[in-house]
């Protein structure tokens, strides 16, 4: 029998059931792609990290969600670089992640006591194509018109279909059509296991503190939705700078409220509306449990 160390970490949270949870597994390089998947599906989580040695970086982490391995996320790189910190695996006040997307630097303020704030410099994004109104809107089941900017296609690591909508009404009647999602695949010409779902935004916070409030609808076998999406919301702050729907390159971005597990990072993109350099995104994360995985 072998056994592998773990840490459960709520990400883009200082409180113990908040933000979103990971479970990062440490010297994980012998697991193969089909029991990474298995374990995240015994957690009941949307992805989970494993690590191993690295010869480019400190570290070299994949990501896995319970149907397939993704290059990058951002909650459980925040989750990873918590359990880093709280197993004494860091060294001063920054590192290097490889990544699927190539080699990600974080910065690390643990001033915090046990929830250190992390911030990760995503990659510059890849604007991709625009998307009919009616497609991305038919996989919510809502209208086209509860669309206020033409949606596209971002990614600073992971490309998501960003999609602004009109008010937080529309935000809570999203109802994800798994069918509509196949045709929007379709569509970009992609296979569905190839492209990750919407990421509805909405100008506005779910507190006054917040500046965006959004949602991400998963498809099975993951859980039905994410509590916060690090990735997502790099590229949508991407997505709000270059056409001009913030009004500052920083802002805070809260997520998971309407589940129980209120979430926020802190968000700032990094060079002109026409020349973005990169999307810096930091939170806070919070190894809620510790464990060993037996196999």
């Amino acid at each position: 029998m072998t056994s592998y160390a773990f840490d459960w970490v709520d990400a883009f949270s200082d409180q113990p059931f908040g933000g979103n949870g990971c479970a990062v597994l440490h010297d994980a390089g012998a697991l193969d792609a089909k029991t990474c998947q298995a374990f995240v599906r015994e957690t009941s989580l949307m992805e989970c990290t494993f690590l191993e040695p690295s010869t480019v970086a400190d570290i070299k982490v994949r990501y896995f969600l319970a149907s397939r391995e993704i290059p990058f996320a951002g909650h459980p790189t925040i989750a990873t670089v918590a359990s880093l910190v709280a197993r004494g695996l860091t060294r001063g006040r920054g590192l290097v992640l490889e990544t699927g997307a190539g080699l990600v630097a974080v910065e690390i303020d643990d001033a915090h006591g046990d929830a250190p704030l992390v911030t990760m410099t995503q990659v510059a994004p890849e604007f991709g194509p625009d998307l009919p109104r009616d497609l991305v809107a038919a996989v919510g089941r809502i209208d086209a018109e509860d669309i206020i900017a033409t949606p596209q296609v971002v990614s600073t690591g992971l490309p998501f279909c960003i999609t602004v909508l009109r008010d937080q009404d529309v935000l809570r009647r999203l109802d994800l059509d798994v069918g509509a999602l196949a045709r929007l695949a379709a569509h970009l010409g992609h296979d569905r296991t190839d492209m990750m779902e919407p990421f509805w935004v909405t100008q506005g916070g779910a507190t006054p503190a917040g500046d965006t409030f959004s949602r991400l609808l998963i498809a099975p076998p993951s859980p039905p939705e994410d509590a916060f999406t690090g990735s997502a919301t790099g590229a949508m702050a991407a997505y709000l700078w270059r056409h001009g729907l913030i009004e500052g390159r920083r802002f805070t971005a809260e997520q998971g409220h309407w589940m129980g597990r209120p979430g926020q990072a802190h968000v700032e993109v990094l060079g002109p509306p026409g020349a973005i350099s990169g999307v810096r995104v930091a939170g806070r994360g919070r190894v809620l449990m510790s464990g060993q995985l037996h196999l």
